[in-house]
């Protein structure tokens, strides 16, 4: 992702035919190492195409992936009447949740930062 922001970035600043040294320039004033066969890639994929019409595409590519999370349903706390005393039910057995894997930081995973597949 950070290739396509900075091939954006010279764009927006008037760089029509943004190169790779421009990109690393950009990467490298914010500390972060430009690898030029990266750079290359994301620059021959939006060759020919104006700023606008990459947003576009990556929108609608970003809106098809899947969100949400998982709903559970509680009955803890219900109580039911039995011979006219009311009597409260025991909370089912809480489950521990399962701790995750400690998972990279997803900046640090290999060729995650293309632009979310934007570019493949």
């Amino acid at each position: 992702m950070r290739y396509a922001a900075a091939y954006v970035l010279a764009t927006l600043a008037g760089n029509t035919n943004p190169d790779v040294s421009t990109i690393s320039k950009i990467l490298g004033s914010v500390g972060i190492d430009c690898d030029n066969a990266k750079a290359q890639k994301v620059i021959d994929a939006c060759k020919g195409k104006n700023v606008d019409q990459i947003i576009e595409e990556g929108t609608k590519k970003l809106s098809s992936l899947p969100v949400g999370g998982a709903s559970v349903s509680s009955t803890e706390g219900a109580s039911t009447t039995t011979g006219g005393a009311a009597t409260t039910a025991k909370p089912a057995a809480k489950e521990e949740p399962k701790k995750e894997e400690k998972k990279k930081d997803e900046s640090d995973e290999e060729g995650d930062d293309m632009g979310f597949g934007l570019f493949d």
